[in-house]
């Protein structure tokens, strides 16, 4: 599991995926997200826009990732 180390919180889950290179465009972070392949703490997450906050877990594409506040 890699930690993920952010500024401010929240960030939305499509910008984490976009700024952590998981996903190469904005438009392609809210299509997995729309999918289905994308989990926070546990559970499929479908919206694009869900708050992320320092604590949370997020595992897309066998890349798991713990949030951490600076």
């Amino acid at each position: 599991m890699r930690e993920v180390t952010i500024s401010k919180e929240p960030i939305e889950l499509n910008k984490l995926l976009k700024f952590e290179s998981l996903v190469s465009s904005g438009g392609e972070a809210n299509q997995v997200i729309v999918e289905g392949l994308v989990t926070v703490n546990g559970e499929v997450e479908t919206r694009k826009r869900k708050k992320i906050v320092a604590g949370d877990v997020i595992i897309f594409a066998d890349q798991e990732m713990i949030i951490r506040r600076e």
